[in-house]
């Protein structure tokens, strides 16, 4: 089995630091099965986000570190809004 077939893709869309730190605001990334939201994370170097208030939503639907990500899925990666 060729190894490509073994992942899936999900499309990443980043905002304010995040896309700044990723080079842009939307990614497709490769993705095992199972792989929940901290895994992609962690496998994009992010995951430091999440100590820092780092909202996901899947699909539009707010989510939590331990979601499942399944193929085709849309993760939008929202960081914590300061200012004042």
């Amino acid at each position: 089995m060729p190894l490509d077939s073994v992942f899936m893709q999900a499309k990443v869309l980043a905002f304010g630091p995040i896309a700044e730190e990723m080079g842009g605001r939307e990614h497709q990334v490769d993705i095992l099965p199972n792989s929940s939201v901290r895994f992609v994370l962690e496998e994009l170097g992010l995951d430091m986000w999440l100590s820092q208030g780092l909202m996901v939503s899947i699909n539009g639907n707010k989510v939590n570190e331990d979601e499942p990500v399944c193929d085709g899925d849309e993760i939008a990666l929202l960081p914590p809004v300061s200012g004042g």
